[in-house]
């Protein structure tokens, strides 16, 4: 099968992207990071008895002199201070200091709450990204935001804090539910809606197969997901321009999630609806035709992801996207296509975002 490795591009705290399938009992991936240091692997209690033996001896054999384990609850609902927690008593119990390693073994909520407790522990201690979601593989692993919620708002606390490296295996995606599939397919729908109507097509014309977890094709568009990524996180690393436009339907999402209840929608789920909400109030703002509009969210629905928002009320829609950490000044800044493969963040007419959420059918 290909294997691919990726720049991250940010001058001193650049990194590699290794993306193939076995990658997790190739030592020889690790040992520049953690030979003749303690490593802490951080889980959760889902992909722990999965994958952690098979990652702590691979970091042993790249010559680590000690790995132990922390094992989280699984689930967005989780990701917050008390659990974060956790991962400081366990630090703390087994004597780390600023030398140990600290291996997110998990999907986005791994990531971020062991990216966090790394940047924080100590004021930082290297860490090493080894997702195991297709969402976490294409998106939340690569860029270096890392943090936790909090029930006003989602990644309201955190750190821009980048890895060591990223370790991609593509084999940890054949334990994934298809729920979980399906929400890391619309991270990379938008990958395509906002910069890349070639990418966009690929993913469409091959839905079927990405379902059916075709390997080849799968490490094919994580390597062009990350592509994308790193190329806008490389030009702007803590979210000042132009990588905002990564955040296309997390408004809406973001509003959705925290509205219902963190894991009640999963955050792919609510992305992916939150694509198809801001398609729409694009097409009535005149940006994108009707024929892209639908095209979009049929992708969506192809990618079996939802696409009608929940009734929260209008209200309540709007009062959680002016709490979303993209909120200046408590206005709203959405990101908004122009045209198919070209994104901007924008203001947009209230009364317009509120009619376009009742007519969705997000309530009165």
């Amino acid at each position: 099968m290909s294997r691919y490795t990726l720049e991250v591009d940010l001058g001193d705290r650049s990194y590699p992207i290794h993306i193939g399938e076995g990658l997790l009992s190739q030592a020889d991936l690790f040992k520049p990071h953690v030979a003749g240091k303690v490593a802490m692997i951080c889980t959760n209690t889902t992909v722990g008895p999965l994958y952690a033996d098979r990652l702590k001896t691979s970091l042993l054999d790249a010559g680590a002199k000690s790995v132990f384990t922390v094992s989280l609850p699984d689930g967005e609902e989780y990701k917050d201070w008390p659990n974060l927690q956790l991962v400081f008593d366990a630090l703390l119990q087994n004597h780390c200091d600023r030398k140990t390693v600290l291996v997110a073994l998990g999907g986005g909520v791994v990531g971020d709450m062991g990216g966090f407790a790394a940047s924080a522990f100590m004021r930082g201690i290297p860490f090493i990204q080894v997702p195991t979601t297709l969402l976490s593989q294409v998106d939340s692993s690569v860029g270096g935001k890392t943090g936790i919620n909090h029930p006003l708002g989602k990644n309201m606390i955190g750190a821009f804090y980048q890895p060591e490296m990223v370790v991609t295996d593509i084999s940890t995606l054949n334990t994934l539910p298809d729920r979980e599939l399906s929400c890391g397919l619309a991270e990379i729908i938008k990958h395509g809606a906002i910069a890349d109507t070639a990418y966009l097509d690929l993913v469409e014309q091959n839905m079927p197969a990405l379902l059916r977890r075709d390997p080849e094709l799968l490490a094919l568009v994580v390597k062009r997901s990350c592509e994308i990524k790193a190329d806008v996180v490389s030009k702007d690393e803590r979210e000042g321009g132009i990588r905002a436009i990564l955040n296309f339907g997390h408004t809406f999402g973001h509003a959705i999630e925290a509205g219902m209840g963190y894991g009640q929608w999963y955050h792919g789920e609510a992305v992916g609806c939150g694509m198809v909400v801001a398609a729409e109030l694009c097409r009535r703002m005149g940006r994108l035709s009707a024929e892209e509009a639908a095209r979009l969210k049929k992708v969506v629905v192809d990618a079996r992801l939802p696409v009608i928002p929940p009734v929260l009320g209008v209200d309540k829609y709007m009062a959680l996207m002016a709490h979303d950490k993209k909120a200046d000044s408590g206005s709203i800044k959405y990101v908004l296509l122009n045209g198919l493969g070209r994104a901007s963040t924008s203001p947009a007419d209230e009364a317009l975002v509120r009619q376009t959420l009742l007519e969705m059918g997000a309530g009165d």
